[in-house]
């Protein structure tokens, strides 16, 4: 039976048109499990290295990873008992006061050059957390 594709006018004969099921489930099966079996295969032939050649012979110094070298630094300016504050609460306010910007600056002003004060506080966090991770890779 020929039946008409409604947007362009052309006949496809129905016995020859291929079902989602079994035909191309089966196909796309099988394109699947090629793909993983040539990932697995080039997984195996070149396998990657697992982290890093240790140095047994070199002294140990522990190092958070770097997204945390920030408040590693400040660790170091609030020792023994001032360790939470230094750690926890001022990164904690200073991320606050970011995070709710711009729900305490909601004037209408839209440029950066009439939001000074925002500004000056997004660029002064910037450099803090730069500035101390520089320092505590030194």
């Amino acid at each position: 039976m020929m039946l008409p594709y409604p947007d362009d006018g052309v006949t496809v004969n129905q016995s020859r048109v291929k079902k989602f099921y079994p035909y191309y489930l089966f196909e796309i099966t099988l394109i699947t499990l090629f793909t993983v079996e040539a990932v697995l295969l080039l997984a195996v032939l070149f396998p990657s290295a697992l982290g890093r050649e240790i140095d047994f012979s070199a002294q140990y110094s522990p190092r958070p990873e770097w997204y945390f070298l920030f408040l590693y630094q400040l660790t170091k300016y609030f020792p023994g008992r001032w360790t939470f504050v230094g750690a926890v609460l001022l990164p904690g306010l200073a991320f606050s006061i970011f995070l709710l910007a711009p729900f305490l600056d909601s004037g209408p002003a839209v440029s950066l050059r009439q939001r000074k004060a925002a500004a000056l506080f997004g660029s002064g966090l910037l450099a803090a957390v730069v500035g101390l991770t520089i320092l505590s890779l030194l």
